[in-house]
């Protein structure tokens, strides 16, 4: 590792070793990222000028003026992004029409190698840009989807197949555009292999909430008899349903609600036709362990105290500040058995951290 690299690192270490030290947790576990090419997803600006366009991104001064930076590069994007851009540029720069008020390029690219660019207008789309874009899409072998106020064309698909690794298997997924994908896939996989080894194996179920496109369910499948996941958001049950289908698991439920929404029904406060609907006997699971990932907000009261009546808790964060807070609650009732951070974003002050509680 390069010293800038390793100094950011160890800063981030420290910070969380000092925050969560009220917890006596153990040895914090540590899981670091590529130093370069480590982003899956990278959005631009288009700038234009009297003869020329380039990305650009923004950063402000001292006095919150925003200054346009040319980007020719990206280096903490995926080497296949960083590839792509500059072929992409020439090639809208030479149809007028697919260059016009071109807004925006979002990519998300894949380990598996897809590719998947977001083309943003602030024109309308017409029949002939949708052809030029066909012809550009077959030419770079990318999947491209058109956007202006109003207007979505998706040229062939509107998501990629990612693989995963976990241990010794690979996992299919299919990210769609604009839904949240974990960005950093290779320290995702590092987090899909320690929450697996913090669930160890079980002959009970597991409940998970928030399980978004079923990231953690599939791997987590594998170490317990049944899956119960819950996730709110349509397209992200949609995504969870194919991931399960295309990798062939058949111990996993989904559920379409709300972390709140599924402690009333587990408390047998609300009934939800939903739930009937998939077919889902709540009373036929015997869990021992939940699993959450929740949005950087954290779990509200209510949800808190129903984590509580679990054994096991394995709870993955993308905030620690509400996992702290979080945790003054669960504390009470468990114990921080397992302690990990994953660099998910490198060079920023964010972190990723996930903590296994058991029951004191």
């Amino acid at each position: 590792m390069t010293s800038s690299y390793q100094q950011q690192l160890d800063a981030k270490v420290a910070r969380i070793s000092a925050q969560f030290a009220e917890f006596n947790p153990p040895a914090l576990e540590v899981f670091a990222s590529p130093e370069q090419h480590f982003r899956m997803r990278a959005e631009f600006r288009i700038w234009h000028t009297e003869d020329d366009l380039f990305y650009a991104m923004f950063e402000r001064d001292e006095q919150q003026n925003k200054k346009v930076i040319r980007i020719d590069e990206f280096p903490i994007a995926d080497a296949s992004i960083n590839q792509l851009m500059p072929v992409l540029l020439n090639a809208l720069k030479a149809e007028p029409l697919l260059s016009n008020r071109l807004f925006e390029v979002h990519f998300l690219a894949t380990l598996k190698g897809e590719m998947l660019v977001s083309l943003i207008y602030r024109c309308p789309l017409t029949a002939e840009w949708e052809a030029l874009a066909k012809q550009l899409a077959e030419q770079l072998q990318i999947k491209i989807i058109g956007r202006s106020r109003g207007q979505k064309l998706v040229l062939s698909d509107e998501f990629v197949v990612e693989e995963l690794q976990v241990f010794e298997r690979q996992y299919q997924y299919k990210q769609i555009e604009s839904s949240f994908t974990q960005p950093n896939a290779r320290v995702c996989q590092h987090m899909l292999e320690w929450a697996c080894t913090a669930a160890g194996h079980s002959n009970q179920d597991l409940l998970e909430l928030y399980c978004g496109n079923g990231n953690f369910t599939l791997p987590l499948s594998t170490r317990f008899n049944r899956v119960l996941a819950t996730e709110l958001a349509k397209s992200s049950v949609y995504a969870a349903q194919w991931n399960i289908e295309q990798n062939q698991i058949d111990n996993i439920q989904v559920a379409r609600l709300s972390a709140e929404e599924f402690t009333q029904a587990y408390n047998g406060e609300r009934e939800f036709r939903r739930l009937q609907e998939a077919g889902i006997e709540m009373s036929s699971y015997q869990f021992d362990t939940v699993f959450v990932d929740p949005p950087r907000a954290g779990i509200d009261a209510e949800t808190l105290k129903l984590l509580q009546r679990f054994e096991r808790i394995i709870y993955i964060s993308c905030n620690p500040d509400t996992l702290h807070d979080n945790l003054q609650t669960l504390a009470s009732t468990h114990k921080i058995t397992q302690f990990a951070l994953f660099d998910q974003f490198p060079y920023t002050h964010h972190v990723e951290s996930g903590v296994l509680l058991e029951k004191i």
